[in-house]
């Protein structure tokens, strides 16, 4: 069996419903995520004359099992699934256009040489993530504002819009736009390791497929995952504490302490406060998700290739009848 050959349109088909897929079944993990990685410093809470126990505790997430509680028991099932409409309409627009742009200048420049080198594959996945990154991180910033939003705090879909247009007008829809442009690197990393990755197994001697298999896929997306998160995880949490709005409640001196302008002073902040271990607070969730997420998403679109094609065949047929 050869290998399944997908035009770039039908390759984003397959890519955003493995996404599509993947993302649904790990979204509470995105959720704590992204609550821990805002969360205040424990200085700042200790400080704060506005709150009560209660709440401050609430902000304090110790770890996963913390945090899935906490969320739980304060705002129940519901909590955990902050932001889904959000988050999964920008998986689907922001995978499609990737693995779009992805296939069609891979393929395009494949045609050219008779290998790509890994800089060259790195390249390749920066260049097709920054051209997606343009049209879906204004998603990115409405999943964030929903999914950190406390209870008293919450607001629907329509209302987050209002919220971040009255603040700081089109522009904070594009918020963070320069660390994301960074974090490029990071799809760049995951499927440049994944497609080297991939051609060392299906090039291993004795091998009769050429296509890998669910497991093999799951794991090559794992360890794909797992290098590419560590590598730029500081400006993963630098990106979402720049689009994450700061509990209403707090005072003007704390909110201000929370709001920052930029990547580089949030890094600042953190290292003055924290450390160089600052810089991955949270990271631990973040591999988790990102890794079980895209090992998923790379176990199914094996899959859906297959599935892809098949219905493009099926509709070609239906289409010659009529």
């Amino acid at each position: 069996m050869s290998e399944v050959q997908l035009t770039p349109f039908q390759n984003a088909v397959s890519g955003s419903l493995g996404a599509l897929f993947a993302n649904t079944l790990i979204f509470p993990l995105d959720v704590i995520k992204t609550r821990i990685q805002v969360q205040p410093s424990k200085t700042i809470l200790a400080k704060s004359k506005n709150q009560h126990y209660d709440e401050v505790n609430h902000f304090i997430l110790k770890d996963v099992f913390d945090a899935f509680w906490k969320i739980f028991k304060e705002e129940g099932l519901l909590g955990l699934y902050s932001g889904l409409l959000a988050g999964l309409t920008g998986t689907v627009i922001q995978n499609f256009a990737y693995f779009y742009a992805y296939g069609l200048i891979r393929g395009s420049y494949a045609k050219r040489v008779k290998e790509i080198s890994t800089p060259m594959e790195l390249f390749l996945g920066g260049l097709s993530g920054a051209s997606s990154q343009l049209f879906t991180l204004p998603i990115g910033v409405l999943t964030t504002r929903q999914q950190t939003s406390l209870k008293h705090d919450k607001k629907s879909f329509i209302q987050t819009v209002q919220s971040i247009i009255n603040e700081d007008g089109i522009r904070g829809f594009w918020r963070g736009l320069r660390a994301s442009l960074v974090l490029c690197v990071n799809p760049a990393i995951t499927y440049g390791c994944f497609e080297k990755l991939k051609k060392t197994v299906l090039n291993r001697k004795g091998r009769e497929s050429p296509v890998l298999g669910s497991f093999e896929a799951f794991v090559l997306g794992a360890i794909s995952k797992t290098l590419a998160t560590i590598v730029t995880y500081p400006y993963i949490m630098a990106k979402v504490r720049l689009q994450y709005k700061p509990p209403s409640n707090l005072s003007p001196t704390e909110i201000k302490k929370l709001k920052y302008k930029s990547a580089v002073e949030v890094l600042t902040k953190v290292v003055k406060e924290h450390g160089i271990l600052g810089w991955y607070k949270g990271m631990q969730t973040q591999i988790t998700k990102a890794v079980f997420c895209q090992a998923i998403l790379f176990m199914l679109k094996e899959q859906f290739n297959m599935w892809t094609v098949l219905l493009f065949a099926l509709a070609s047929k239906r289409k010659l009848k009529n």
